[in-house]
């Protein structure tokens, strides 16, 4: 087990040293802050180039999207090593800090260790896995209430990937599943309890309903435990303070820069083939 060391974030903080911050230890400050922050989906150097022009503090690495760019299902078709190679492209091509969407971490606790390295060594600096089963199934799939993980067993996920990770800003987030999987606030409140004790930096609580009622229930809940952080693809016409009052420390929009992009390039691909020239493009 690695020696427990100071988040260099927490050192910046107490005026001890001038270094500029990791990547990491800059993620770790905004799931701290006591202001609501904000990170953008993308899924290839370019999306992230362009998340950063746009004046975005960090960078979602979706799995949804990650696997779209390479026209496959968001069930871990695209494997563990193809993402690590894409989030090479995108750390190089952005200065910013990439939490990575890192489904229920490609297998058991001893594959989520050798992720933790190869994330490290490509200056990624944060992974969010979440309470499922290998290989993961899309979280919006109607049906049945999805089985989740055992919960004993994630948290020993959590405390290996704590436990081989070097750099100590680096984080891990456990996203919470069972208010979207249909197991409800009780159990929800307890897996995320269960995770926050087993070392998790944060926890990602998702939700499915059109309007953020749960959502703010279990922030109201949860009391500021550790930082809370959401997705709100469904729940997307809530005013952003609705959030800020709820305590919510940090937002994704996971996969708008991919919904962009499929539609501009199906009109100017119908164009070029409809049109056999370039004039109206």
């Amino acid at each position: 087990m690695n020696a427990p060391t100071t988040p260099s974030s927490t050192v910046a903080a107490a005026g001890t040293t001038s270094a500029p911050l990791s990547r990491a230890a800059q993620l770790r400050q905004m799931l701290t802050s006591a202001q609501l922050e904000f990170i953008m989906e993308a899924h290839n150097g370019v999306s992230a180039k362009i998340v950063e022009e746009a004046g975005f503090k960090g960078i979602w690495a979706s799995g949804l999207t990650m696997s779209a760019q390479f026209g496959v299902r968001d069930n871990n078709e695209a494997s563990w090593t193809q993402v690590v190679d894409m989030l090479e492209f995108m750390s190089d091509a952005s200065t910013l800090p990439i939490l990575l969407d890192g489904d229920t971490g490609y297998g058991n606790f001893n594959n989520f260790r050798r992720l933790i390295h190869k994330l490290e060594q490509r200056s990624i600096a944060g992974v969010c896995i979440e309470d499922k089963l290998f290989p993961k199934t899309n979280s919006f799939i109607d049906g049945d209430r999805q089985p989740l993980a055992d919960v004993d067993e994630f948290c020993g996920k959590i405390k290996a990937g704590k436990d081989s990770q070097n750099d100590p800003d680096f984080s891990i987030v456990a996203r919470v599943e069972a208010l979207i999987s249909g197991w409800g606030m009780d159990e929800a409140l307890r897996r995320a309890e269960a995770y926050h004790r087993a070392g998790a930096d944060a926890i990602l609580i998702h939700s499915k309903r059109a309007k953020a009622d749960e959502i703010v229930t279990f922030a109201k809940e949860w009391a500021g435990r550790c930082p809370l952080v959401i997705v709100p693809t469904k729940y997307y016409s809530t005013p952003t303070d609705v959030f800020r009052r709820a305590n919510i420390n940090l937002i994704i929009w996971a996969n708008h820069l991919m919904r962009a992009a499929i539609p501009a390039m199906q009109a100017v691909a119908k164009e070029i083939h409809d049109s056999e020239t370039l004039i109206e493009i």
